[in-house]
């Protein structure tokens, strides 16, 4: 959706609410039916997209998106965003599993006016200054938590501090000390390292805006198991993601892999041939191929095999029989060949660059060196060189030479004395 204003730069977004869980209303365009209206509930966002919610719209206030509104706050009023409206709220409610008839929705009460703005806009400057000492004052209680964000409401009656802790924590004297130095409503909330990922947002490694942050609403648990599965080397800096955990994009092709691994023989490491016993070196699991070496001779080459080939031969080696070789099974690997070839033709151009090069300056030296040895070492005329053509030249004879044209090269004797 890119950002509302201000732009992107050096990779990272101005506002923090570039694809905040965006949806891209492909039904706005879509007019009702006559004595058919609008469904009543809207998606609001809140702080550029970091959460949202879904409020009423009782009033049928005729808003449009990026529209800032009042609605109902747990204490007072908050100011949001509209961010979404019309029928693909139900399916965002749907998909976020937010039941109106079980939880009952507040209502949004009126569009946002500009004192208001400025209002909130004073109170969202002041949440770097009470994160930093709200963060001082657990410290100094001994308590092992890190407040990661403070949040306040649009009319300053309430702040959400959200806070990450590995253990469980009893926050009930540090709630008081906040009320103290705050003078507003505290509520505390506890939120993972893939939430507060979530919220800050960021560039991951491929290069794309963290999924977390994007799309993702869920956060299922990623084991080392998902990487094993796809024969990744369980290398922690190329597996973790920016919140310290394993990437949430190792459970995307899981289930492809865990279903294409029932095909392949359980505990097989070796097979037999009549030239040795051959070990498995690494699995292919998409190509549905082994990479296969002989054990007992460590200069052997690498030979793939499909894995119809290796069934058959494990089922060889059940009856007692053996193949000749791994070589007669091996797939033939063109590609090599192909790269081999190339580099031999890189080869080859460097080679006719590096000659041609030689071969142009030489005759430059050539050139030069007949230019200068024209009228013979001693300054005489060549009786067998005509001295007005130039031998490198086929354009005719050359000028006279008119003693009034100056040579830069000639040196005037004639100041000497």
């Amino acid at each position: 959706m890119g950002c509302s204003s201000g732009g992107c730069s050096s990779g990272g977004c101005s506002t923090g609410g570039c694809n905040k869980k965006n949806v891209f209303d492909w039904f706005s365009n879509i007019q009702f039916a006559s004595g058919v209206d609008e469904y009543n509930v809207v998606e609001i966002s809140f702080r550029n997209g970091t959460h949202k919610g879904y409020f009423i719209n009782e009033k049928r206030i005729d808003l449009l998106k990026e529209e800032f509104v009042v609605v109902e706050g747990s204490s007072g009023y908050d100011i949001g965003k509209v961010s979404l409206r019309g029928e693909l709220v139900k399916m965002q409610m749907k998909k976020n599993r937010v039941d109106p008839n079980k939880e009952p929705l507040q209502k949004i009460l009126r569009k946002a006016e500009q004192k208001e703005l400025e209002i909130m806009d004073s109170f969202r400057s002041k949440e770097k200054e009470a994160m930093i000492r709200a963060r001082l004052i657990a410290r100094n209680m001994k308590l092992d938590m890190k407040i990661s964000e403070v949040e306040f409401q649009a009319d300053g009656k309430k702040a959400t501090f959200y806070f990450i802790a590995d253990d469980r924590i009893d926050f009930r004297e540090l709630v008081k000390k906040y009320v103290t130095e705050f003078k507003v409503k505290i509520e505390m909330k506890h939120i993972g390292a893939r939430q507060e990922a979530a919220r800050i947002g960021g560039i991951g490694s491929c290069g794309r805006e963290l999924c977390c942050s994007t799309w993702l609403n869920d956060f299922p648990s990623v084991t080392t198991n998902a990487a094993r599965y796809q024969n990744l080397s369980i290398n922690v800096e190329k597996l973790s993601g920016q919140c310290g955990r394993l990437k949430c994009c190792l459970n995307y092709e899981l289930s492809q892999y865990v279903e294409a691994v029932r095909e392949f023989p359980t505990n097989l490491s070796t097979i037999e041939t009549e030239e040795g016993t051959a070990i498995i070196r690494k699995t292919e699991i998409l190509k549905r191929q082994y990479l296969l070496t002989y054990k007992n001779d460590p200069a052997s080459d690498y030979y793939k095999l499909t894995l119809e080939d290796v069934k058959k031969i494990v089922e060889m080696n059940k009856k007692g029989q053996k193949p000749a070789s791994l070589a007669s099974l091996a797939i033939k690997e063109k590609v090599v060949e192909a790269a081999e070839k190339d580099e031999d033709l890189v080869g080859q151009i460097q080679l006719k660059t590096i000659e041609k090069s030689n071969k142009k300056n030489n005759n430059n030296k050539n050139r030069n060196r007949n230019r200068g040895n024209q009228n013979g070492p001693s300054g005489q005329i060549n009786p067998n060189q005509n001295p007005n053509k130039n031998p490198n030249s086929n354009q005719g004879p050359r000028p006279p030479h008119n003693p009034n044209r100056r040579n830069p090269n000639h040196k005037n004797n004639n100041n000497k004395k």
